[in-house]
Parts: C-alpha cells; sequence; structure tokens
C-alpha cells in the first residue's frame, strides 16, 4: 500500500517540518521505495534518472540515522562535481534544520583546503564530495572515518565515466566494512553492477521510470561556458536582445546575491529573491517585477514558487538545476497567457550529459547557440537604433525637433556633423 504523504514513511517531527518547508507535499516514488528500506539498514541500488528526488530519497533517512550527540563522521556522500556536492550538501542542510547539532560540511576542489581542514576539526556528522579532494583529505588524515556507517555514491555511473573508479574504490576500501552502502545512477553499466557485487551486500535494486512530464511550449536553447564567464553571457544576451524582462535562476542564495551586484553595477534594474529575504520584500519585489519596475529577477527555486507573471520574455538557466522537475518548473514561467517562451541554459562542459539526460527524458530539443560577440552586439544595437530613427521619421511629428537642430547648426557645424554627435550620446547612453 502507497503512502500518500510523508506520515507513513515512519519520519521524525523534525524531518517533516523541514520537507513541508522545502515544498515537499507527498513523496516521489523512489522516495517511497528507499525511505523504509534505508532505514531498516539495506544497502541500496537506486536505478534512477536526473529528477526523481533522489537527494531527499537517501537524505530524508540519512538524517534519522545520524547521531547527532556524536560530532564524528558518520556519513559519506560522494559526487561527481563540485556542483552537485554543493547542491547535495545544501539540500542535506535543509533537511538538518530543525536538528541543529547536526553538521554538514562539503569538500570539493577549488575550495582552501586549510579551511576545509579547519571546518573538519571542529566535527561534521555528514561530509559531502568530490572523490579526488575526499582521497586528498583521507592521505592527510584530516578525516575521521573510524565511525563513518554509511556511505552514498551519487550519480555513480558519472564519476565512472569521469575516471573515478579507483578513487571510488579507495574510498569504499578505507571506511568500515559494516557500512551500509547506497549506490544512485541513472544508468546501470557492466562496471557498475561490478562495483555493486564487489561493495555492497545483498543489496535492494530500486528502478524508477520517469513519469510523462508535460513540456511547455518553450523555444529551448543553452550556451556551452565556463561558469567564470556566466555574468559576460548573460550581459551580451539580455543587450543583444533588447530584453526587458527575465527572470534568472541560480542555485545558490550566495550566487544571487553576487549577480545582483554584477547587474547593477553595470546598470540593470536588478533584484533578489530568496528565502533570507523577509517575506514582506520578496512581495514587494514580485509586485514590482509584475509592474516591470524591475527588468531583471535573481531567483532561487525555493523563493520563486510563487512567482505568477505574464509578461516575462526568457527565462536563464543561470545555473543548470539538478532536477528534472525543477528545469521544466523554471522554463515554463515564461510561457505564459498564450504568448510563446524562451529559455536560455548556461552549461559547462561537465555538465553536458546532464543536459543530455534532460533531452532524453523529456523528448524535447534544446538547441545548441552560440554566444554573440562584442561586435555581433554592438551591431545589433546599432541596427535597432536605426530602425527607431526610420520609425519616427515615417511617424513625422519632428518639427520641434527641427528647430532644435536648426538653432544648434552654423557655418562650421552641419546637419551630418550633429546627427553623429547626437548618435554618439545616444550609443554611450545605451552602454
Amino acid at each position: 500500500m502507497e503512502s500518500e504523504t510523508f506520515n507513513g514513511l515512519y519520519l521524525s517531527k523534525e524531518i517533516r517540518k523541514s520537507i513541508k518547508e522545502m515544498g515537499f507535499r507527498e513523496p516521489t516514488e523512489i522516495q517511497e521505495k528507499c525511505i523504509p528500506l534505508i532505514l531498516e539498514g539495506k544497502d541500496i541500488i537506486g536505478h534512477a534518472q536526473t529528477g526523481t528526488g533522489k537527494t531527499a530519497a537517501f537524505g530524508m533517512p540519512l538524517m534519522e540515522l545520524i547521531d547527532p550527540n556524536n560530532k564524528k563522521t558518520q556519513a559519506l556522500v560522494v559526487c561527481p562535481t563540485r556542483e552537485l556536492a554543493n547542491q547535495v550538501s545544501e539540500e542535506l542542510g535543509k533537511l538538518a534544520k530543525y536538528i541543529p547539532e547536526i553538521k554538514v560540511i562539503s569538500v570539493y576542489g577549488g575550495l582552501s583546503v586549510d579551511s576545509q581542514i579547519n571546518a573538519l576539526k571542529t566535527g561534521a556528522q555528514i561530509i559531502v564530495g568530490t572523490p579526488g579532494r575526499i582521497i586528498d583529505h583521507l592521505e592527510r588524515q584530516t578525516m575521521q572515518i573510524d565511525e563513518i556507517g554509511i556511505v552514498i555514491l551519487d550519480e555513480a555511473d558519472e564519476m565512472l565515466n569521469m575516471g573515478f573508479r579507483e578513487d571510488i574504490e579507495k574510498i569504499l576500501n578505507s571506511t568500515p566494512s559494516s557500512r551500509q552502502t547506497l549506490l544512485f545512477s541513472a544508468t546501470m553499466p557492466k562496471p557498475i553492477l561490478r562495483l555493486t557485487e564487489q561493495y555492497q551486500k545483498d543489496p535492494v535494486h530500486i528502478k524508477v521510470v520517469h513519469e510523462e512530464l508535460t513540456v511547455p511550449q518553450v523555444k529551448q536553447y543553452y550556451f556551452e561556458i565556463k561558469d567564470n564567464a556566466k555574468p559576460e553571457a548573460l550581459k551580451r544576451l539580455i543587450e543583444a536582445e533588447n530584453i526587458k524582462s527575465a527572470l534568472v535562476f541560480c542555485n545558490a542564495k550566495k550566487e544571487v546575491d553576487k549577480l545582483v551586484v554584477k547587474l547593477r553595477s553595470r546598470g540593470y534594474p536588478a533584484e533578489a529573491l530568496h528565502g533570507d529575504i523577509k517575506q514582506k520584500q520578496r512581495e514587494q519585489r514580485m509586485e514590482r517585477f509584475k509592474n516591470e519596475d524591475i527588468g531583471i529577477l535573481v531567483a532561487t527555486d525555493v523563493a520563486a514558487r510563487g512567482i505568477d507573471v505574464d509578461n516575462i520574455e526568457v527565462v536563464f538557466n543561470y545555473d543548470l538545476p539538478q532536477e528534472l522537475e525543477t528545469y521544466i518548473h523554471r522554463i515554463g514561467r515564461t510561457a505564459r497567457a498564450g504568448r510563446p517562451g524562451l529559455a536560455y541554459t548556461f552549461v559547462t562542459s561537465k555538465e553536458l550529459g546532464k543536459l543530455k539526460a534532460i533531452t532524453d527524458i523529456t523528448k524535447t530539443e534544446i538547441v545548441h547557440r552560440e554566444l554573440p560577440s562584442h561586435r555581433d552586439t554592438e551591431r545589433i544595437k546599432e541596427n535597432r537604433i536605426a530602425d527607431e530613427i526610420r520609425m519616427h521619421i515615417r511617424r513625422g511629428h519632428l518639427d520641434k525637433y527641427d528647430e532644435f537642430v536648426s538653432g544648434i547648426a552654423s557655418n562650421d557645424m552641419n546637419y551630418r556633423q550633429i546627427a553623429a554627435a547626437l548618435a554618439k550620446i545616444l550609443f554611450t547612453d545605451e552602454k
């Protein structure tokens, strides 16, 4: 018999309170199947695509199995990329909101090793990290592993594709053999099956087939760029396409705040929307966005749940979301009131596999595009201004302005020079 809510999954009131705040109303298929088995101590092979809610499927029971009074590391979550490690760490942190004794630390490349060592010294029951950085800490002996009771391999097929097999084996061989091992993978190639045979004890195989999802009628494009090039890419697209109303999604609150500062420094009317902003302020900003007083709203997914605006020209996936449903939910914001929708997604080279999984499951096309160059952007702006000038000439009613130009003109200054000077002022204002 299936449980319709989380009440039937033997979760504590603290966890139920957290998941309610996170917007979960009823368990997904993988959550319903995995949570009771994980709580029983079973090893799991979760065969599930992106977007099935697998992070919460292992995260919820993980919170129940952790001893909050023991400061030693009790669980290790291994992820293929720093982006995923960061997302998993954030979600586990939200699940642990009402169990403040539980601490989650993420360790991955790109962050200072010394700061991670200092954080590990203070103690954390859950560590989320990438294989290389976890191995680094194991070799430095800066990570306590003698009491690890659960190891979770998230997106195991992706880790094997990236050449992490030896690192994974080293991590599993380093942790206690009595541990519970949970493996999640979108595909089940032979190397994964060999891994499960070697390192899991009578695992229960759970396969989840994605339900058919309705993809809104939105033209979808992606741009392959590096993380540090995203602000410039966003600026170029806004300028090149003269975008007046855009909703930009980031995965983290810090990224939202950083991006808003960058956009404002370049003269764009941008505001932030995330969970740390008071409800009253969020409502005010939403109202201003609806009234077009704000052109660009930068938001996290949780804060953006109540957005219902008809005039959004384009949705930007500034960060590729982890869950498929999140992607579909985001891009549906732009196809409202019978208007056509447009969605732009920024992806790094490491995320192309995840993007392909989205296209495969939704059976929709996300077309690759190149970013416009600086010169392309300038040319587009020039054409736009030229079109506006032609439009005003066709409409007429220019007598007042003709008098103004005549008043400036003299023997040493002709109309062409005046027009060029006015164009310079116009283009400077555009910039």
